[in-house]
This record gives C-alpha cells, sequence and structure tokens, in this order.
C-alpha cells in the first residue's frame, strides 16, 4: 500500500507566527517525511490568505525534489483554472525531469472567489477553463506537443522542450469530482482524489464516478482505484486525540467558511456554474452546530485504532494509496511532529503492508521499463 503525507499549509498560528518561518517549517516537514518512510508528499494551491499558504505548489515540490531521493511528489491540487495550459506543461515536465519522474499530479478546479479575482480569471469561464485546459494539457505530457483553442485562447501546434521524459498514464488525478468534471476526468484516465472522509458509521456517499467512467469508456470498465485522504489525529490516549483532532479540523472548517465565503449570502447565484453553492452558505447560528458536526470526520485514536478505521476505509474504496493529512488547523509544529513521527512509528509499517489492487507504485515501475 502506498502512503503519503499530506499538507495544506494551513497557516492558522495567529498573526504573530511569521509567514516565514510557517513556509520553511512546513517545507522541512515534507523533506522529513522520505526519512520517515512515507511514499509521497503532496502540497494543494491556494492564494491570497493564511487558509493555505501553499501558492506554487510545482516550485516548492521542485525544492523539495532537491533535497529528497525518493519520495514521489504530489499536488493536492493544481488549480486548473488558473494557470494557461503551456506555462503549466512546461512547469510540470521540468519538475518531472529534474525529480527523475517522480511526480504525481492532482488537479482541482478551484472555489474562492478572491483567488479567482486577485488571479484576474473570470470565475464565470471556471468551468470551461478547467475542461478545456486539461483536455489540451494531459495529452500534451504524453505527446510533447500540445495545440488546441478553447477559453484559455488559441495555442498553435508547439513542441514542449524540454520533452516529457515518460508517460504520466496511472499518476494523474483529479479531486472533489463534480458534475462536468467527472466527464472530463473520465476521458483523459484520471482517478479520482477523495480528499474528505465520510465519519465513521454515516453513510458513505455513493461512487458516481464509477457510472461516468462507464458511460465514457465503455460497460465493463473501470477507473483506477482512488488515492485516499482525510485528516488524522493520533496518539496513545484516545480521548486526547479525539478531543485535538475536532479541536483542530474545526479550526481548518472555520477557516474553509470565511475562505470560501460560505458564511455571506448572494455570493454565488450569478457565477456560472457555482449557483448550487449559495445553498450552502450558512446562516450566522448554523455556523458553530455545522463546525462541530464536521470536527467528527477527524480519524483519531490510538495507532491501533487508526489502523482499524484505516482498515474500514481500504475495504470500501479499494484505493491504491493513503495520502494523510497528520496535521492540519493551526496545529503548533511540535504537535504536528510528534504527530508526523508516531504515525510513521506505529501506523505506517502495518500500512505499508497491506496488499492494494493497484498500486501506483507500480505504474511508476511500468513507466521506468
Amino acid at each position: 500500500m502506498h502512503v503519503g503525507l499530506a499538507t495544506g499549509f494551513a497557516h492558522q498560528r495567529g498573526k504573530d507566527y511569521d509567514d516565514a518561518r510557517f513556509v520553511r517549517e512546513e517545507v522541512e516537514n515534507l523533506v522529513m517525511a522520505e526519512e520517515l518512510g512515507f511514499d509521497s508528499v503532496w502540497i494543494t494551491e491556494h492564494h491570497f490568505t493564511d487558509y493555505s499558504m501553499s501558492n506554487d505548489p510545482v516550485q516548492l515540490l521542485t525544492y523539495i525534489a532537491a533535497r529528497t531521493r525518493h519520495v514521489k511528489l504530489g499536488t493536492q491540487c493544481i488549480i486548473v483554472p488558473w494557470h494557461h495550459p503551456v506555462r503549466l506543461a512546461e512547469r510540470i515536465v521540468n519538475l518531472d525531469i529534474l525529480s527523475g519522474g517522480r511526480v504525481i499530479l492532482g488537479f482541482g478546479g478551484g472555489l474562492a472567489q478572491h483567488e479567482f479575482a486577485g488571479l484576474d480569471v473570470d470565475m464565470n469561464k471556471s468551468r470551461a477553463l478547467y475542461n478545456d485546459i486539461l483536455e489540451v494539457l494531459i495529452p500534451a505530457l504524453e505527446t510533447g506537443v500540445i495545440e488546441g483553442e478553447g477559453a484559455f485562447g488559441t495555442i498553435p501546434r508547439s513542441e514542449l522542450r524540454p520533452r516529457p521524459i515518460k508517460s504520466f498514464e496511472g499518476r494523474k488525478f483529479c479531486g472533489s469530482l463534480s458534475g462536468n468534471s467527472m466527464y472530463t476526468a473520465a476521458r483523459l484516465g484520471c482517478g479520482n482524489m477523495i480528499l474528505m472522509l465520510p465519519q465513521r458509521g454515516k453513510d458513505v456517499p455513493p461512487d458516481k464516478y464509477t457510472a461516468v467512467w462507464q458511460e465514457v469508456n465503455g460497460p465493463g470498465t473501470t477507473p483506477p482505484p482512488p488515492m485516499l485522504g482525510g485528516n488524522y489525529y493520533i496518539d496513545e490516549s484516545a480521548e486526547y486525540a479525539e478531543a485535538q483532532g475536532r479541536k483542530y479540523l474545526a479550526n481548518t472548517m472555520r477557516a474553509a467558511i470565511r475562505n470560501y465565503h460560505l458564511d455571506t449570502p448572494g455570493k454565488f447565484p450569478d457565477i456560472k456554474g457555482y449557483e448550487h453553492y449559495e445553498n450552502m452558505v450558512l446562516a450566522p447560528e448554523a455556523i458553530a452546530p455545522y463546525v462541530e458536526e464536521f470536527s467528527k470526520g477527524v480519524v483519531a485514536g490510538t495507532p491501533q485504532m487508526i489502523l482499524e478505521r484505516m482498515w474500514e476505509l481500504k475495504e470500501f474504496y479499494r484505493p491504491q494509496g493513503f495520502f494523510p493529512h497528520v496535521y492540519f488547523g493551526g496545529m503548533p509544529q511540535e504537535e504536528a511532529l510528534k504527530n508526523m513521527r508516531l504515525f510513521a512509528d506505529k501506523v505506517l509499517p502495518e500500512l505499508k503492508s497491506w496488499e492494494a489492487e493497484t498500486s501506483i507504485d507500480d505504474r511508476f515501475l511500468e513507466a521506468a521499463e
């Protein structure tokens, strides 16, 4: 079983905690992940707030590539509409070359209005940009030639130089798949990144992606097994783990509500493709109960309890790997390090011994042949 370590660069440590110090600590944590035995590291993309201070995952992963030798380098996620397809393709190819082919691609669509505005991207074009960019980007990463016309403009037939060194087949995923994005992902052969896990004991959302995949690729076909994310807190005391995990996941959701303007009515009805998000906007009195309920989704407990829950998730989703967040929500650095090391020492060895029906690591070996 492939097991990575993900981080959202979630800087909810207060205004007095220096940004530069925080970023350096986050990067050093990911460099340390290789030594601790994790198979990959994953970085998201966000702009302009302390919700997530990771404004260029490809650049950060390029630095980490130079500091490591074996750990895979995942994007969770590159927000597609915020990039020109040629420049994005070139940066991905450079990272794959310099890392010796260690890149795992994850793509997303974006939601925060202030991020679109600050990057001068029309949010009304977001859905079209997502689909059109991926339709030219993914083939270009396979063939080394990029061309096409869409919401991004027109690209005449152009050769990528340097050329891609190997196929991205089996190492490309899309996160938070919904609506038309599922059809684009299925056409391009992408797996699903399940970023948020269901609460234990709650109904698991139905797998809509397999149905879309079969509609696009034919009856009886199946998409690549997913990669599973989620938030985890580990401690030798189950009670302490539960309390701390809920506290920090609550911090994460409060920051998300602010970041995505889910506390401000009237933000979404006039944005093409995002109208339904207005139904998710919370009244002031509904925020605290919602945050409290959401915090129960943390996977928390002793090492054995964590393994038991991850086995349940493995049996249901049949993933090809996990990429847990073991620190989040403004967790102090010393607590983050404690969680990383305890997870690596007490959970990781058994977790990696589990069999996966399909392994992303096998795809890396195939691509290297």
